[in-house]
C-alpha cells in the first residue's frame, strides 16, 4: 500500500520537501495529498527530476499525486540497479556545512505586501533548513534584526539550523536601535566586524 503523505493546507515549497524526503528515503511509490493546483506543479516537476512517473486524482478541489517508479516492470539486474542508486542517494544526501552565507537585511523578502513578505522570509529558512547544503552562517542587520526576535515561526527554524551548526549572527548596534536587544531568541549578539568577517570568508552571500 503507498505511503499517503498530507500536504493538505501547506504553504509552498513544503509539499515538495515532504515529497523528496520520501524519495530520498528510497521510497518508490507514495501518494501527495495537497489542495491547490500550484502544488500539483511543483510535485510534478519534481517527480520528472527524479526520474519518478506521476499520476494525479481530483476530487472536490483536493488532488492525489501519485508517484511510483514502476519497479514491477523492470528486470533483477535494472532493479538492483534502482537499489543501488538509492543508497548511493542517502548517502549523498547527508546533510553538510557549506562555504556560504546568507545576509538578511530586512524583515520581510521583496518590496510589496508586508504579511507576504514576512512569510516568504519563514518559508526561505525552513527550505535552507530542510536542505541537504547548509550555509555556513547566517547574518542579520538593521530591519533584518526583527526576523530572530519578533517572527516566532522564523525562529523555530534558525534553532533548527543553530543546532545543525549553522552559526547565527545578529548585529547588536541594531537590535540596541530597535530595542529589541533582550528579544533576541536564537543567535548570538554580535557586531560589524565579525560579520564583516564572516561575509569576507565565504565563498558567496546572498543577501535577502
Amino acid at each position: 500500500m503507498n505511503n499517503v503523505i498530507d500536504a493538505k493546507g501547506k504553504e509552498c515549497p513544503m509539499p515538495v520537501i515532504m515529497a523528496k524526503k520520501e524519495i530520498d528515503s528510497g521510497n518508490n511509490s507514495f501518494v501527495v495529498e495537497v489542495d491547490n493546483n500550484i502544488a500539483v506543479q511543483n510535485l510534478k516537476k519534481l517527480a520528472n527530476s527524479q526520474g519518478f512517473v506521476v499520476s494525479i486524482e481530483e476530487e472536490n478541489n483536493l488532488f492525489k499525486v501519485y508517484f511510483s517508479k514502476h519497479l514491477d516492470k523492470l528486470n533483477k539486474e535494472e532493479k538492483a540497479e534502482v537499489s543501488n542508486e538509492t543508497s548511493d542517494k542517502l548517502e549523498e544526501n547527508k546533510t553538510e556545512i557549506g562555504n556560504w552565507s546568507v545576509f538578511i537585511g530586512k524583515e520581510i523578502i521583496g518590496a510589496g505586501n508586508e504579511e507576504l513578505g514576512k512569510s516568504l522570509i519563514k518559508m526561505y529558512l525552513y527550505t535552507i533548513s530542510e536542505s541537504d547544503d547548509l550555509p555556513k552562517s547566517i547574518l542579520f542587520m538593521n530591519d533584518g534584526v526583527k526576523v530572530p526576535t519578533l517572527n516566532h515561526q522564523a525562529v523555530e527554524h534558525l534553532r533548527d539550523l543553530e543546532t545543525k551548526g549553522v552559526e547565527i549572527l545578529v548585529c547588536g548596534a541594531c537590535l540596541n536601535f530597535y530595542g529589541l536587544e533582550e528579544k533576541l531568541r536564537v543567535g548570538k549578539i554580535s557586531n560589524m566586524y565579525d560579520i564583516t568577517k564572516c561575509m569576507k570568508e565565504a565563498s558567496k552571500v546572498i543577501t535577502l
